[in-house]
């Protein structure tokens, strides 16, 4: 028996089997007089619900796992090189992939008879974006050790480009192109100036370009703001979700040991009440005997 062995049983096992097995296979080296393996095994920390779903993505479906790192490899390249066209396919496929992968665990968990409801499965895939953004989140994943989702769900802007990439070109600076260019209504002609009227036509058209331009602005700026108040509301429901998760893995936690200790507070009563009836026989017979050699003893007299 050794550590990792026990680790890959472990983390195989649904969460609400992981704390008994693991504290008798801790008890088993105890015994063996092994302490350090015992710590070490002990150590092993019981994954939330979340975390045990979308492991069972590297186990039961090893390819498709791979296949979501090699994303994550393929996002932060092309972050790194600042390719727009391939950032668009690949973050379409993101979406599409996570989304997916995130199901199949769901219905893994259920295989495995492991309900799984709709705050955990967003925390599912909550932890398949950390694998695509964060190589140290993938690797743990890889392995089959996540306990958790991480606090923060790390991104790719923090990628800093290769020297020699293009910056991307603003929307602004490029044409319309494809489907998108379908949408854009083509300006109708404006009629030409009669001579006479021509200046102030000109000098009215620049207000309205002038107006647009600004109300343009404006609208940006009113989206943007509204668009970080809802990742912040959204980060905040994100954590709370996880906190009620691991919350609630920690009651589960708590009434098993607590079962197994009044397991073994009922036992060790039963052994004293034993023991007690055993004393008290051995008491009288002790009793009986020296009563007997008494009379014995004053006979011969």
């Amino acid at each position: 028996m050794d550590v990792e062995s026990v680790a890959v049983e472990l983390y195989g096992l649904r969460p609400s089997e992981f704390t008994k097995v693991r504290d008798a296979y801790a008890a088993k080296a105890r015994k063996a007089g092994d302490r350090q393996l015992a710590a070490a095994i002990a150590a092993l920390r019981k994954p939330t619900v979340a975390a045990w779903t979308a492991g069972l993505l590297t186990r039961r479906r090893p390819e498709e796992a791979h296949g979501l790192i090699q994303l994550g490899e393929a996002l932060r390249a092309a972050h790194r090189t600042l390719d727009a066209g391939q950032l668009r396919k690949l973050s379409h496929d993101q979406h599409v992939v996570i989304g997916d992968l995130a199901r199949t665990a769901r219905t893994l968990a259920a295989e495995a008879g492991q309900a799984v409801s709709e705050p955990v499965l967003h925390e599912v895939e909550q932890i398949l974006h950390a694998v695509l953004a964060g190589p140290d989140v993938a690797a743990q994943w890889a392995e089959g050790r996540l306990t958790k989702a991480p606090d923060t769900v790390p991104g790719f802007t923090g990628l800093e480009p290769l020297p020699g990439a293009a910056p991307p070109r603003r929307a602004q600076d490029t044409p319309p192109t494809g489907s998108a260019a379908d949408h854009v209504p083509a300006p109708e002609p404006e009629p030409e100036p009669e001579p006479d009227t021509g200046k102030r036509a000109l000098q009215a058209r620049h207000e309205r370009v002038k107006a647009a331009r600004t109300e343009s602005a404006e609208t940006r700026a009113v989206t943007e703001r509204l668009e970080a108040a809802q990742a912040a509301a959204q980060e905040l429901a994100d954590r709370a979700a996880a906190a009620v998760a691991e919350a609630e893995d920690e009651v589960q936690d708590a009434k098993e040991r607590l079962e197994t200790a009044r397991a073994a507070s009922t036992d060790a009563a039963a052994r004293l009440r034993e023991a007690s009836r055993v004393a008290a026989k051995a008491r009288a017979r002790a009793q009986a005997a020296a009563r007997k050699a008494e009379k014995l003893t004053g006979s011969e007299k």
